[in-house]
């Protein structure tokens, strides 16, 4: 079988976290990096001081950059590569759904994806927190923190070293729900 992830992080320009105003995307497949993408994205509303701080993206930074709707047709083949994968995946999930919503795009209702917090804690329960950074450190992965490229990279860096794991990948497998905004919760086998 052959392993497929799209492993993303997005930047926010807001509280709001309806809007992206970066992405980055690592593809990854039968446990390598096979391809990268990354941009700014002008998410046409207000930053707030906190995001700028956090991600150093500035109105100026992102005012002749594509909107996510100009983005959508060379983002598209990118997300259904494979499986979704993010740190924390269902805020990326979420925000994600939120701009598909937001402008009228139509898009797969569910979608498979991974989240690599919850891979990490099967696979590294002894580390002290599983943040992105943390995680990082504790397996040499380089790292420039809030920046989508960088973030995505070392996700994907996590997700390579935790399918090594037997199972790991398995057990932590989901299905989010893109127009509800949620994760669907696995169907569990009654006993009788």
């Amino acid at each position: 079988m052959t392993e497929r992830f799209t492993v993303f992080d997005v930047e926010t320009p807001n509280a709001w976290n309806d809007r992206m105003s970066s992405i980055g995307v690592t593809l990854v497949e039968n446990g390598r990096i096979v391809s990268r993408f990354a941009t700014l994205i002008n998410p046409e509303t207000r930053f707030d001081p906190f995001n700028i701080s956090l991600t150093g993206i500035r109105p100026e930074d992102v005012r002749d950059k594509p909107t996510f709707s100009d983005l959508w047709p060379d983002l598209r083949p990118l997300m259904e590569f494979g499986v979704l994968c993010a740190h924390n995946a269902p805020f990326d999930l979420r925000v994600l759904s939120s701009c598909l919503q937001d402008y009228g795009i139509a898009w797969e209702r569910q979608r498979p994806y991974v989240c690599t917090v919850r891979l990490s804690r099967k696979c590294f329960p002894n580390l002290p927190d599983h943040r992105l950074d943390t995680v990082s450190r504790a397996l040499g992965i380089a790292l420039e923190h809030h920046i989508a490229s960088s973030d995505s990279d070392a996700c994907a860096g996590i997700l390579i070293r935790c399918l090594r794991f037997q199972g790991a990948y398995e057990a932590c497998r989901r299905v989010y729900d893109l127009r509800d905004q949620k994760t669907l919760l696995p169907k569990r086998v009654s006993a009788r």
